[in-house]
């Protein structure tokens, strides 16, 4: 089994990198956030490697850090999601925001990756509920608004809330943790709409 490589990138494709390791080119498929953070041709590089051995093929799939691997491995335990969705998830989300999503079962978040229907992003959060992996990839700020709501499981109007804010430009973190103030102080009965524009005044503060 292949960990990780070591070596000069050799050249890109669309959803793939060619590394050179000693003279021997491998082709590691990868998240667009990965292939963007990658150097450029002849520059050395590591990627930490999954290999999916099947009958017909052998294929590795590159990432550029071992949380982002994990977050990989989580995503393809969910029935309907193979590894082309789980890459598609991770080229949409950061590892810090599909945490955010899954500790506060924001599937608006998980839908807006390509491949992922309404159907199947209730089943990513379902499934994964309680499965988010120790890598301190979880912001403080989602960590609060967990704690504000007692269970630790946002209702509709708060993701969709969140999501609002994100949508916005806010981070994540700043939209949960702005959140996390209102609900601590009004509770989460609060309208979406409330909750948005209270969660702005809090940003703005």
């Amino acid at each position: 089994m292949i960990g990780k490589l070591k070596g000069l990138v050799d050249g890109f494709g669309d959803d793939f990198v060619h590394l050179d390791v000693g003279g021997v080119v491998y082709e590691a498929f990868c998240s667009s956030k990965t292939l963007a953070a990658l150097p450029q041709v002849g520059h050395a590089t590591v990627l930490h490697i999954e290999m999916i051995v099947r009958e017909d093929m052998i294929r590795l799939y590159g990432f550029s850090s071992e949380a982002e691997k994990q977050w990989f491995r989580i995503l393809m335990t969910v029935q309907g999601v193979g590894a082309r969705v789980a890459l598609s998830i991770l080229s949409t989300l950061t590892i810090s925001e599909l945490a955010s999503a899954i500790a506060l079962q924001d599937k608006t978040m998980i839908g807006r990756a390509s491949g992922v229907g309404p159907k199947l992003a209730v089943r990513v959060v379902t499934e994964l509920k309680g499965k988010v992996p120790d890598t301190g990839t979880l912001d403080p700020g989602v960590l609060g608004l967990q704690a504000a709501l007692g269970e630790g499981v946002a209702g509709g109007n708060v993701t969709d809330a969140v999501s609002a804010l994100t949508n916005l430009g806010y981070s994540s973190a700043q939209a949960s943790a702005a959140l996390a103030r209102v609900v601590a102080r009004e509770g989460d009965g609060l309208a979406t709409d409330k909750l948005i524009r209270l969660g702005l005044k809090e940003l703005s503060s």
